[in-house]
């Protein structure tokens, strides 16, 4: 390969390691303005060279690699827990983000098949194929819908309330549609081009209109007093309780004492994700003594747990959220549904099991995975009237599909961010959570060990928060109704509709040159 070729890869893969300064914590979206001009620019010229399919490809992939090695490097730290994953740090650093850039290259080989006619067609084109494939990335398989490029305005909340009415992915094709505008403007060789580049200014404009007016509506409402309080945990009990035979009664107390529960109150306390050791669901009733002398009648225990089931005369096991009362009698259970490959579940297990391959977040092999999520209605066998959509960890990447029903007050999720240690990785992970609220309505009570644990309103607003290495609590009992969005009833059917508008102003504009 000519030098030359490869400058131009390396240059590719600098400008996507640039790229991800923009993700948070950092959130430096202006650097996108940028960098996607630059790389559609180059992209559009090189189609008037008639570069090849193979080049076309590997400037897609070496983008994304650049993009994805550099803001997803935080993954091998869950390596470094035990010996037998250390040697598998270096491949996962190249692996994954070599997997993933794969994506990356689709797009721009298929930018190079297409072949638009015209600057105008080539614009929409890129956008389109960019917002598709991240579609596609974070569905396929078991999806993987980590770091689009919209989680760079993650603490622009104002604009971000489009998102109730839009969604995460439609979204995202506009934001990509934004960063390449300059490209347009510079490129022009009409007022064509300069009357879609206003169009698209006028475009955030209108959004934080709306963002503005959301923000209104919601702070006219009554602050109303909850009949009960729903006290999130945040606390910092080390991964150790997962290697080695940790006290499982010493944890309890410990969580216990970080509650503070208080008789004369009615509570729900949330604990984190996976938080007892040694301890299943089934075999919660051992500690029945501790929490009847720290609990009463007017408190309920919501918490990540193991729960064993006989299936086929063999055991499954489930990483759940289960609900308990005082009595430690299961008032109800939601075992997860969407797992995380490698650390939940071994892909190809008997195989891997051979190469002395297991997963990293347990000693049992895989979890199974849940049948269905449903909401969680208390009111059915307890005195609260609280009902929920319960969401475990990586749970609450995904856009679209929660549920499919509406019929809910808030959202519970329970998380163990220590796998990654104090990196970017639970920054990121914490972020989505602010596009789940916007999306959905509803508030967000996030409960983590070794992260982040907050209350976070239906504007995305984080309320109360616990920062990392923060253990403590804080409580919930007062809220403002709001009402159900577009997009928690239409799901991503409206991303489709967006789809088919750039694929109509794709052909139409490419049409025009002909014409």
């Amino acid at each position: 390969m000519k030098k030359k070729s490869l400058l131009k890869l390396f240059f590719l893969f600098i400008l996507g390691a640039i790229s991800s300064l923009s993700l948070p914590p950092y959130n430096f979206f202006i650097i996108n303005f940028f960098t996607f001009s630059i790389f559609f620019g180059f992209l559009f010229k090189e189609l008037e060279k008639k570069t090849n399919y193979k080049k076309f490809f590997f400037y897609g992939w070496f983008f994304g690699f650049g993009f994805f090695s550099t803001s997803l490097y935080w993954i091998t730290i869950s390596l470094t827990f035990e010996d037998q994953f250390i040697l598998l740090i270096p491949f996962a650093l190249i692996l994954i983000p070599s997997f993933l850039a794969i994506f990356y290259g689709s797009i721009t080989i298929a930018f190079k098949l297409l072949r638009p006619k015209n600057l105008i067609s080539a614009f929409f084109l890129f956008s389109l194929l960019f917002g598709l494939v991240e579609f596609i990335r974070g569905t396929i398989f078991t999806g993987f819908p980590w770091n689009l490029i919209v989680y760079s305005f993650s603490d622009k909340i104002t604009f971000l309330s489009i998102l109730s009415l839009i969604g995460t992915y439609s979204l995202n094709l506009i934001v990509l549609s934004f960063f390449t505008a300059p490209a347009l403007y510079i490129l022009r060789n009409s007022k064509k081009e300069i009357g879609i580049c206003i169009i698209l200014f006028l475009l955030p404009i209108f959004f934080l209109i709306y963002g503005n007016n959301q923000k209104k509506i919601f702070f006219n409402k009554d602050l109303t007093e909850m009949p009960h309080t729903i006290r999130v945990l945040g606390s910092n009990i080390s991964l150790d309780r997962f290697y080695y035979n940790v006290d499982s009664e010493k944890v309890i107390s410990d969580l216990i004492d970080l509650s503070s529960p208080d008789f004369g109150k009615k509570i729900v306390f949330l604990w984190p994700e996976g938080i007892i050791p040694n301890t299943y669901v089934s075999t919660m009733s051992l500690y029945r003594d501790i929490f009847a002398n720290r609990f009463n009648e007017n408190h309920l225990i919501a918490l990540g747990i193991t729960n064993r089931e006989i299936k086929n005369n063999s055991y499954k096991f489930f990483n759940s959220l289960s609900i308990f009362d005082n009595n430690l009698n299961l008032l109800s259970n939601y075992n997860k549904v969407n797992l995380v490959p490698f650390g939940e579940f071994l892909p190809f297990e008997r195989t891997l099991n051979k190469l002395g391959l297991q997963t990293i977040t347990n000693n049992f092999g895989s979890f199974s995975k849940g049948k269905n999520r449903e909401i969680i209605d208390l009111n059915q066998n307890s005195n609260f009237e609280i009902s929920f959509l319960p969401l475990i960890c990586y749970e609450m990447i995904y856009t679209g599909s929660l549920s499919k029903k509406k019929d809910f007050n808030f959202i519970f999720n329970i998380s163990e961010d220590g796998w990654f240690g104090n990196s970017i990785g639970p920054k990121q992970h914490f972020s989505h959570s602010i596009f789940r609220a916007i999306e959905t309505g509803k508030y967000i009570m996030r409960s983590s060990n070794n992260g982040m644990a907050a209350i976070i309103n239906p504007l995305g607003q984080v309320e109360k928060k616990l920062d990392y290495g923060v253990s403590g609590y804080i409580d919930f009992n007062k809220m403002r109704d709001f009402k159900t969005t577009m997009f928690s009833t239409y799901g991503n059917k409206i991303f489709f509709i967006m789809i088919l508008l750039y694929i109509f102003l794709t052909f139409s504009f490419n049409r025009m040159k002909n014409e």
